[in-house]
């Protein structure tokens, strides 16, 4: 029987944990915000994945990792759309334009990053899929995630804390009313000048969140650096009502969370 559950409840580290040390094969497949994503493992190794609609093709990935210029990957997408993954990967190698070990870690940091997106999501419904593996076209790495479970565990212990900063998305942020401050002389980061275009009483910092394709974790942090700069405010969007966070989320003792991951390892090794 396949592995079925909410992120909300059972979060992603836990699936890569249980898929880690159950030597899982097959894929998890995450509905969440109209989209479908996939990722996939191979005896308890990330080979692949993909997110929602996003271009996901390896000329796509290269260009991302700026290993193709806009005019090479517009021409190959012209010249060659037929060509598959794989086949365009063999092409390039034997050009000698990249070789086998660059071309496999572009790949390796770009399906590490569609894992590292839901570190801090809490929206959407998976279910792991046994043995299904993604088309035969598509090329795969081998990741362990020993790793990627150290780094993603660092993240939610960060979210944790800014989450007492910032316990609700569903506020709002204004700017303050500062003599003298002009927002066009101040010295942000690029995510930070994202995220202020879209400031106002008006918007939820889910929904800023969400217009720049940001992560529960990166949002917190931005808008905690805005706070703590006393550049912004938290306010609360006109019309909605007081949330109660005490009522939020229920309450379980340690010994009935090991009970239920317990319960769960024992479902994928038998899966």
């Amino acid at each position: 029987m396949a592995l079925k559950g909410n992120l909300t409840d059972f979060p992603i580290l836990q699936i890569l944990n249980l898929v880690n040390l159950a030597q899982k094969t097959g894929t998890l497949v995450i509905n969440h915000q109209d989209l479908v994503s996939l990722i996939t493992f191979r005896n308890g190794k990330l080979t692949y994945a993909q997110y929602g609609g996003e271009d996901g093709s390896l000329v796509a990935v290269l260009y991302r990792a700026k290993k193709l210029t806009k005019n090479q990957a517009q021409l190959i997408h012209q010249k060659a759309a037929e060509i598959s993954d794989k086949q365009l990967g063999l092409m390039l190698v034997n050009a000698r334009y990249l070789s086998q070990a660059e071309i496999l870690t572009c790949l390796q940091e770009y399906y590490l990053s569609i894992v590292k997106r839901f570190f801090a999501k809490a929206e959407g419904v998976f279910e792991f899929v046994a043995d299904r593996m993604p088309p035969a076209v598509k090329i795969t790495v081998k990741l362990d995630l020993e790793n990627v479970i150290i780094e993603g565990t660092r993240q939610m212990r960060e979210l944790e804390v800014l989450q007492e900063e910032i316990p609700s998305l569903e506020m709002a942020v204004k700017f303050k009313d500062r003599q003298g401050m002009d927002i066009r002389n101040l010295q942000l980061s690029v995510q930070e000048w994202q995220v202020v275009k879209y400031i106002t009483p008006k918007n939820t910092i889910r929904q800023i969140a969400r217009a720049n394709h940001m992560n529960d974790l990166e949002i917190r942090r931005v808008i905690y650096t805005l706070l703590q700069a006393g550049i912004v405010e938290m306010v609360r969007v006109a019309g909605t009502p007081k949330i109660d966070l005490s009522t939020a989320i229920p309450n379980q003792t340690k010994k009935e969370q090991r009970s239920i991951i317990n319960r769960l390892i024992n479902r994928l090794k038998t899966a």
